[in-house]
């Protein structure tokens, strides 16, 4: 099996968005995004490795910034694109600041929509870092019931908030979603980053950042990433009265109020 990095084009505007779905979503999302960002872009979707179409050649092994931003490369070779901006949700966001760690002087604008990469995740730190964890994750993919116990314990004592542990049995109710979230969390693993060395390459290019997060966001809480935001010059933060679940949709309802922020 050869590694697929699947995507797809829309639109025909001059300016082109790359665009990074999150977990559980294919690139398909963000075609009803045209309207938004505006007739003068084209948007490049892209699947997320294992999700949609997207494959590695060896999926158990964990991917690396080198290789991603190869595989990125290609895309913008065949595409014929030189600068573009980027718009990435949660996981995806893994995809867009490797990008722009690689070619900062090619990115235009960057949209992030409750990133993940920027703060250490509860659940991200558990499946990845102890390795006993990821043994229990790995047999709870066939047999979840001791996971989901533990949990509800978490809950019960209240070391968890309530919305964390909603979240993660949305992520473990079917064998199909189990394997996912383990592969996934375990196959970008490597895709890390330094915040001080990204804010540096985006005061050093001067590239717009626009921050969009919920204000009930347990996943992504908004108050972990302020010392980063605030270390950006000009960075702007749209702060909307939702969780992580609402927040894409909220944010294009806000974009369609407010279209003098498009792209």
């Amino acid at each position: 099996m050869k590694t697929l990095l699947n995507y797809r084009r829309y639109g025909t505007g001059p300016r082109v968005v790359l665009a990074f779905h999150g977990y559980g979503q294919q690139e398909s999302y963000w075609r009803s995004w045209l309207d938004v960002l505006g007739p003068d872009v084209s948007v490049l979707s892209f699947d997320l490795f294992y999700h949609g179409r997207s494959r590695l050649a060896h999926p158990d092994a964990p991917l690396n910034k080198n290789r991603l931003g190869e595989l990125l490369n290609d895309v913008l070779v065949q595409e014929n694109v030189g600068n573009f901006g980027l718009l990435a949700f949660s996981m995806g966001a893994k995809f867009a600041l490797t990008l722009l760690e690689q070619y900062p002087e090619r990115v235009e604008k960057l949209w992030l929509i409750a990133p993940d990469g920027l703060q250490r995740q509860f659940w991200y730190s558990l499946a990845t870092y102890p390795p006993w964890m990821r043994g229990v994750l790995g047999r709870a993919v066939l047999r979840p019931q001791r996971l989901l116990g533990w949990l509800d314990t978490l809950e019960e004592r209240r070391l968890v908030h309530s919305g964390l542990v909603r979240f993660a049995r949305w992520q473990l109710d079917s064998r199909e979603k189990r394997l996912r979230v383990y592969r996934s969390w375990l196959g970008f693993r490597s895709l890390t980053f330094q915040l001080s060395k990204l804010s540096r390459l985006l005061n050093q290019h001067q590239i717009p950042v626009t921050f969009f997060l919920g204000r009930h966001d347990q996943v992504i809480p908004h108050a972990g990433l302020a010392r980063f935001i605030a270390s950006i010059k000009g960075a702007q933060t749209v702060l909307l009265d939702t969780g992580h679940g609402g927040l894409l949709y909220d944010v294009a309802a806000y974009l369609r109020r407010h279209p003098e922020v498009r792209w």
